[in-house]
């Protein structure tokens, strides 16, 4: 994996490219990365496949559900009696969503997806392979993505706002670089006895550690350094709290109000009661009304 120069796959699961059935299953990958003495557990999510079948009607509905289904995991373990002081966070806080570098902008298939999902989760967008561009091309590709994503009303990640003249000026770099265009390798390559990570071609070699040749160094210093607390926070804040509202509101998996809205646990519990009673009370009503019917015609019967 680029992003942490560590291998996240196994020969018993191995990376995409090397598989030979693709589907839109999610499947999700842990690595425990460790630097100077700090642990991160890192869980990569992979969707090997999506977008490549000939009819991707709602082929983004498996991501959903995983996003989702790690929100009320959550949930389910923040409303337990008996909850754990140090409970652990499974949800979904970043989606890396890679943009094919064709030259002629989003797909209505990218479109449909980060709309499904800007508000679920914090997107980012990446343009892979960012060495089959010139750097004009790229910049003019970086411009019409940006422009297709405001004409299309997608929310993608929002860097936070800071006073701070400094804060405020590396916020400003990363802004302009957005979607970050990124070339990705393992591959290590000696040049003038200098060891660097890159793609080497006959015209030279594409740096993945040099921000002249790509924005990789930017997108994992964003992540895993300079704003991986926000992203959190925003999902957690955001994405997790209109969740847990909607869950709570009992409202249903579509959005739309189910038969008891907007009620707080106490009044929720007090009116399933009375409906409670009401069918034992109707019950008791009509096993009195077949007793007398019995009852009559067994004397009917013996007259």
């Amino acid at each position: 994996n680029s992003m942490f120069l560590a291998d996240i796959y196994s020969n018993d699961h191995p990376g995409p490219s090397q598989r030979v059935k693709k589907t839109v299953q999610v499947e999700t990958s842990k690595v425990l990365l460790k630097e100077n003495g700090v642990n991160l557990m890192l869980t990569v999510v992979d969707t090997p496949g999506f977008g490549d079948a000939v009819d991707n009607s709602n082929c983004w509905q498996p991501i959903i559900n995983y996003i989702e289904s790690r929100y009320e995991e959550y949930l389910n373990a923040e409303s337990r009696v008996n909850r754990k002081a140090s409970q652990p966070d499974t949800r979904v806080h970043c989606c890396l969503y890679f943009v094919a570098p064709s030259g002629h902008g989003l797909k209505p298939l990218d479109v449909e997806f980060m709309q499904r999902l800007h508000e679920k989760v914090n997107i980012i967008p990446v343009v892979a392979k960012a060495d089959t561009m010139t750097p004009d091309e790229c910049t003019h590709f970086k411009k019409q993505i940006l422009n297709e994503i405001a004409q299309n009303k997608i929310k993608i990640y929002e860097f936070p706002e800071t006073d701070d003249d400094e804060e405020s000026k590396l916020h400003k770099a990363l802004r302009d670089r957005v979607p970050f265009a990124v070339v990705g390798s393992n591959t290590v390559i000696e040049v003038d006895g200098k060891k660097i990570r890159g793609r080497k071609y006959p015209w030279g070699i594409a740096e993945v550690e040099n921000l002249e040749h790509c924005d990789f160094i930017a997108l994992r210093n964003m992540l895993i350094r300079t704003h991986l607390q926000d992203l959190k926070d925003v999902t957690n804040n955001v994405h997790y709290e209109n969740f847990r509202c909607i869950s709570l509101a009992g409202h249903g998996p579509d959005g739309k109000p189910s038969r008891i809205s907007n009620k707080n646990p106490l009044a929720q519990m007090e009116e399933e009661k009375r409906e409670h009673d009401a069918k034992l009370k109707k019950m008791e009503t009509e096993m009195e009304q077949v007793f007398e019917m019995k009852v009559k015609e067994k004397r009917e019967h013996d007259a």
